[in-house]
């Protein structure tokens, strides 16, 4: 109980710093907010002293920012946000409003989601079923290839094709279900691949266990024991879903954006954008809020799902068994990758020339001009080389920081809801809030928020491998904390949550580069990735291979992470030691298979 406490008061104060830490942006940032207010009401109205005066008297600015924000709390309990500075309208209603359509339409995308991984993981079940699992996933990199797909990108190529051209859905509005079928695609199908593949992931240890193999042996059917091994391993990502969730709610910009949306990410950026106090504080407290009560339903899911077997120790390692080495399509992808770096190279990226502007793919420009005649070639492979080291960067600092703090789920739990809460784009302005706009401002905004997916994967696996049988033998023959941890816990949660961060390096990259566009970081000319696809967004239409290869090279990446992940280093030095390994064999010829804790009884 009194840890119960400690959470709640650990994630109100968290709520509390980032409330007050979006009232105070503007004096952070030593900007003006009368002068922001003015400008988002009227373009044109020049700032004199006697205008900005009298919108500081208006909303009561002179009057600090630690007395705004006391009157805006104190209207809370009574439902009353204030009023928006710019509009003059209440908060409340328009923000439930915008809450109400992000809500619909992650419902929508989650639908799309389920299906997507559903399709990505079902080879792999139907072969688990059968037991003809080889130690590895059977899902091909196709779904790779869809998760490193953006968002936005997804979402301009079926506005443009099935909206526009094919007319077969409306394409730009927000008046009923119809209208929710294409966001709901272009964020469900990248964030369903994620999903599928972190699933796929952990079947074939699912499978390995005991259980799955007596089953088989008994003739149980098929179906049945894919079922069963489906429901071992989703608790395990349920943490990640919730953070899916939260994180589309607010999140998805870029396709409220394209297909004219108004839900609570477009309402949240604008007034951070137009320094609209009142809105952005009740948009930032809302997606709290709905982190805080999404993590609590999905963790009683996960409860609910694994049963007693928390409470009494009696799960099995859920351990990958390793796999025959398949170092083929890493190398194709990784030497597709190089080969277009090298070859774009020795072209120069910032070269101009007019009367070749958006041509097509030829001999001279194998990957085409963009809308100023500039080799699309040399600026991918030139970009490549920043945008690849700062993304290894990140991912790497991230990785180390969800492992680190997700083996503290006390602290890190409440952290990860509230980190996940905020919008990348919101976090790169508070970011250049404290420290000012440059190369590195993206950087810094995009680690902030990277590892809180990795640490809830991390805190999520921890909690069923401390309830494994081989743990609590482990700790009966005397196996200190530090023993648990260094040889049981870490080994079984690094490989799955490293493949996880692989998986997200894709991501991190344009996410990278997007921020930069926004002008929170590298600008144009510099040939990022991201900014590749945004610059040649307009002329999709017209010339598609200027977005499409930078795309490509993106999805080629999303490829070599996911197959690379797929690597093990010695594989056949621990194949014994492993859970799982050799146990069908053993069945097979009638011989009693080694439990984990007879092997460790007997080191």
């Amino acid at each position: 109980m009194t840890s119960r406490l400690g959470t709640l008061a650990w994630r109100a104060v968290l709520a509390a710093l980032l409330v007050c830490g979006t009232g105070l942006l503007p004096w952070i940032s030593h900007t003006d907010p009368a002068l922001t207010v003015l400008k988002a009401q009227s373009a044109e109205r020049d700032a004199t002293p006697q205008a900005l005066a009298d919108v500081r008297a208006r909303l009561g600015l002179d009057d600090g920012p630690l007395h705004l924000l006391g009157q805006w709390l104190t209207g809370l309990p009574r439902g009353d946000a204030g009023r928006s500075w710019i509009s003059g309208a209440r908060v409340t209603p328009d923000v439930l409003a915008a809450l109400g359509a992000s809500l619909l339409l992650v419902t929508a995308a989650l639908a799309v989601a389920l299906v997507t991984a559903a399709g990505v993981c079902a080879r792999t079940l139907r072969l688990g079923a059968r037991g003809a699992l080889d130690g590895r996933p059977a899902g091909g990199s196709g779904s790779a290839v869809l998760a490193a797909l953006p968002e936005f990108l997804v979402a301009s190529v079926l506005a443009t094709v099935v909206g526009v051209q094919l007319g077969w859905l409306p394409a730009l509005g927000w008046y009923g279900p119809q209208w929710t079928v294409l966001p709901a695609l272009a964020l469900g199908l990248p964030a369903g691949a994620v999903l599928g593949r972190l699933l796929d992931d952990q079947l074939p240890a699912a499978f390995a266990e005991p259980w799955a193999v007596a089953a088989a042996a008994r003739g149980v059917a098929g179906p049945s024991v894919a079922r069963k091994a489906l429901r071992r391993c989703v608790p395990g990502l349920l943490p990640n879903l919730g953070l899916f969730l939260v994180g589309l709610t607010g999140g998805s910009v870029a396709v409220e954006q394209i297909f004219d949306i108004p839900g609570l990410g477009r309402t949240t950026l604008q007034a951070a954008i137009a320094q609209d106090l009142p809105v952005l504080q009740a948009g930032v407290l809302v997606l709290v809020a709905l982190a805080a009560a999404t993590t609590a339903v999905l963790r009683l899911a996960a409860r609910r799902l694994i049963g007693p077997a928390l409470r009494d120790g009696a799960l099995h390692a859920l351990r990958r068994p390793a796999p025959r080495p398949r170092r083929i399509p890493p190398l194709a992808h990784g030497g597709a990758l190089l080969a277009v770096v090298l070859c774009g190279l020795p072209r120069d990226p910032l070269a101009l020339d007019t009367e070749v502007r958006l041509q097509a793919p030829s001999a001279a420009h194998p990957f085409g001009t963009d809308a100023l005649g500039r080799d699309v070639l040399a600026r991918v492979a030139h970009g490549a080389l920043d945008t690849l080291a700062l993304a290894l960067a990140v991912s790497a600092t991230a990785l180390a920081a969800g492992i680190l703090l997700g083996l503290l789920p006390r602290l890190s739990g409440p952290l990860v809801d509230t980190v996940n809460a905020v919008p990348p784009v919101l976090a790169a302005l508070l970011v250049a809030a404290v420290r000012g706009g440059g190369a590195w401002t993206p950087v810094l905004a995009v680690a902030v928020v990277a590892w809180a997916p990795l640490a809830a994967h991390t805190s999520a696996l921890l909690r069923e491998e401390r309830a494994t049988l081989h743990l609590t033998a482990t700790r009966a023959l005397g196996a200190g904390p530090w023993r648990l941890l260094t040889g049981e816990l870490l080994p079984a949660v690094l490989p799955p949550v490293t493949r996880h961060a692989l998986l997200r390096l894709p991501g991190i990259a344009l996410a990278l580069a997007a921020l930069g566009f926004l002008g929170l970081g590298a600008q144009p000319p510099s040939p990022e990735w991201g900014l590749l696809l945004a610059e040649n967004q307009p002329y999709a239409e017209r010339a598609p291979w200027a977005v499409l290869a930078p795309a490509a090279v993106l999805a080629l990446l999303g490829a070599l992470a996911v197959t690379a992940a797929g690597l093990r280093r010695n594989p056949g030095r621990r194949r014994a030691a492993e859970p799982g390994v050799g146990v069908r064999s053993r069945a097979a010829s009638g011989e009693r298979p080694t439990t984990r804790a007879e092997s460790v009884g007997a080191g």
